[in-house]
């Protein structure tokens, strides 16, 4: 791999150089920025000052707690969520307020609005299809789109407030319209709340007279049905034959229990007489006064004849008379049990018949009470429909007198507040002057910067071999006071360099052209060739002029001699695609000399400027070789980012000495002198000798 290989894989950035460009070119970037920051400070005093204001309007629930209709807190919620909030930017914004605020303010008198004027793109859109013809718009319309391109509506993030924003040329119109804007909304919706309320109240009053007539179909249904049935109320609204049932089936129980009662009594007694038991020991027996005075007859005799045992015996006939009306005592308190058994038993008797008759009246209640229920379900249907249908119409005619007294006060709040309204702005918000003059004083210098470093970058002027460092290339110094011209140099003082050594100063400086002078005619003139391929081995992409009077320079490179070159060129018979021709033996592109009449390119010899400024944007290295030519005769080929260079074969040549101390005069700097003296050619390419 050869040396020019190794640069062309691994180059590094010369940093210095790249930074060095900014301060070689500060005069076109200063010109360039100044230039634009004249325009854009010319462009903002010519431009026509803007005014702009806003109005902002609240969206909240204006009802009062003593005012607001029944049943209006989901509605009130409804109105404050974020959907609604946003649908009144678009009613703000819509054509219906825009069109009565445009007409208000005559809008469409103001040039501002006024749209007639196209420019040529615009008119060349328009043929395209591309844009409407403003002439075919109708001049409302006209007016409705700048008034949209000039308003702004939104809503404040996270908030219900409204913001309405108009710019303008005049400062009182911007502050006018967003105003009229915001009035008209809220007239907008007064007259909304108005529409809908009267229609409320148009559409009430037909449905409460209807709502009337069948309440009272309702309710005479009622009381037919109630009459018809002969379903009588009693107490705590129940049907009487239920009220009846109810009050039966007590006196029922009662009467069975007295029943029960008096049957268990009754055996009680019998049971006692039969098996001859002690009667005074059964409380129904006890509780008849005479079987009373009859036991406490008994018991005087017993205490009688208990007393006249002691003086008399049993046989004695007052004892014996005594004891005679003893037991006819006990007969008779039997013969009492008896009755009262006798009592008890019709009491249980009476019992059963009346609980046999109240079990018939309660069945024939049951019947009745059944009947009642059936007809009692479907007149509580009908009471059911009546109280819906009043209900009803007391809702309705409580909605119908709010509705209606709203419309008689003219009370009818709109969920909207304007809390700011727009003021007359003092200032404008565009053009700002001094930011915008800055900003482009600022900005076309940061662009030019870019573009003249990218421009470095590209080219390769500012990329240099990473093999490391290039030897410095020994410069000729030549002192020169106010009293004396500068000597000759002497051939020793100069020093040469090799091929490669050139090829690596121009690489590394960066220039972007190279001007050979050959003084010993065409033999050194091959020099330029040398290190045209060596640079154009390191990757940089290089092109070749022959100046040359013979073409010494062209011929080794290219196949034939009679290629269409700079000649051509300059007597305009060729363009550039038809004179660059590539070079057999490197990625060198070589311009010949030329097949044209030399006095007819000479004519035209103005043109070489232009030609190598071109070529320059073209190639990162231009090398011209111009044979054994004198200063005034290379100066055209000259600018601000050129390397002289002089071949040289034999040191001791006196013309070289001659040639580059007028260079120097000239003011085209110190000379390198480069020959060719230990440069090894690479081996040439299979079936071609080295050039």
């Amino acid at each position: 791999m050869t040396s020019g290989e190794k640069m062309a894989n691994d180059v590094d950035v010369d940093l210095g150089h790249l930074f060095a460009s900014l301060r070689h070119k500060w005069r076109r970037i200063a010109f360039f920025a100044l230039a634009i920051t004249a325009i854009a400070f010319m462009l903002a005093v010519m431009a026509t000052p803007r005014y702009r204001a806003e109005t902002r309007v609240l969206i909240e629930v204006r009802e009062s707690i003593y005012t607001r209709p029944q049943s209006a807190d989901a509605g009130e919620r409804e109105s404050l969520d974020g959907e609604s909030v946003a649908s009144q930017v678009e009613v703000i914004s819509s054509t219906q307020i825009l069109t009565q605020v445009a007409r208000e303010l005559d809008l469409a008198s103001r040039e501002e609005f006024e749209a007639n004027e196209q420019s040529l793109l615009d008119r060349v859109l328009v043929i395209v299809g591309l844009k409407r013809d403003v002439g075919a718009i109708p001049p409302e319309e006209r007016v409705l789109d700048t008034f949209r391109e000039k308003l702004e509506v939104y809503r404040v993030e996270n908030s219900r407030v409204i913001v309405i924003r108009f710019s303008s040329e005049d400062p009182e119109l911007a502050a006018r319209v967003p105003n009229a804007i915001a009035d008209a909304y809220v007239a907008s919706q007064r007259a909304a709340k108005a529409e809908s309320n009267e229609n409320a109240t148009e559409w009430l009053e037909p449905e409460i007279a209807d709502l009337r007539d069948r309440v009272k179909e309702a309710e005479a249904r009622v009381a037919e049905f109630r009459a018809r049935s002969d379903l009588l109320i009693g107490q705590n609204n129940t049907v009487l034959a239920t009220q009846q049932l109810s009050e039966l089936s007590s006196e029922l129980s009662r009467v069975r229990a007295n029943r029960s009662a008096a049957e268990a009594r009754g055996q009680t007694v019998r049971a006692a007489i039969e098996q001859g038991a002690a009667l005074e020991s059964v409380p129904e027996v006890l509780a008849s006064n005479l079987i009373q005075r009859l036991r406490e007859r008994q018991v005087e005799l017993r205490a009688q004849i208990a007393d006249l045992s002691t003086t008399l015996l049993d046989n004695h006939p007052r004892i014996k008379a005594l004891q005679s009306q003893l037991a006819d005592l006990d007969s008779q308190i039997r013969i009492e049990a008896r009755k009262v058994l006798e009592g008890l038993e019709q009491e249980a008797e009476m019992a059963r018949l009346r609980e046999r008759e109240l079990t018939a009246d309660l069945n024939t209640l049951k019947a009745e009470s059944a009947r009642a229920d059936e007809e009692q379900v479907e007149l509580r249907a009908l009471e059911r429909e009546a109280t819906a249908q009043r209900q009803l119409l007391e809702s309705y005619l409580t909605r119908y007198r709010e509705a209606a007294a709203r419309g008689d006060r003219n009370y009818l709040p709109v969920d909207a507040r304007i809390f700011s309204r727009a003021i007359t702005p003092s200032e404008p918000y565009f053009p700002k002057i001094l930011p915008i003059t800055l900003a482009a004083f600022a900005g076309s210098l940061l662009l030019m910067g870019i573009v003249v470093l990218l421009q470095e970058l590209f080219s390769g002027r500012a990329l240099r071999p990473a093999t490391g460092d290039i030897e410095p290339v020994p410069q000729v110094q030549m002192p020169v006071t106010a009293e004396e011209e500068p000597p000759a140099p002497a051939i020793g003082s100069l020093g040469e360099v090799n091929v490669e050594a050139a090829a690596e100063a121009l690489i590394s400086t960066g220039v972007a052209r190279a001007i050979f002078v050959s003084p010993e005619g065409d033999e050194a003139a091959a020099t330029a060739v040398l290190v045209a391929r060596e640079v154009a081995d390191a990757g940089l992409r290089v092109l070749l002029l022959d100046l040359t009077a013979s073409g010494a320079v062209s011929w080794p490179t290219l196949e034939s001699k009679v290629y269409p070159g700079i000649t051509n060129l300059l007597a305009a018979e060729a363009q550039f695609a038809d004179v660059i021709h590539a070079d057999l033996y490197s990625a060198c592109h070589v311009i010949p000399i030329g097949t044209a009449a030399p006095d007819r390119a000479m004519r035209g010899i103005d043109r070489l400027p232009i030609i190598m400024n071109s070529l320059t944007t073209a190639y990162d290295l231009v090398i011209a070789e111009c044979g054994a030519a004198d200063a005034p005769a290379i100066e055209r080929l000259m600018d601000e980012d050129t390397q002289v260079l002089v071949s040289v074969l034999d040191p001791k040549e006196e013309s070289i000495v001659a040639t580059a101390s007028d260079l120097q005069e000239e003011g085209f700097g110190t000379p390198l002198l480069v020959t060719p003296t230990g440069y090894i050619s690479p081996s040439a390419p299979p079936g071609r000798d080295v050039a």
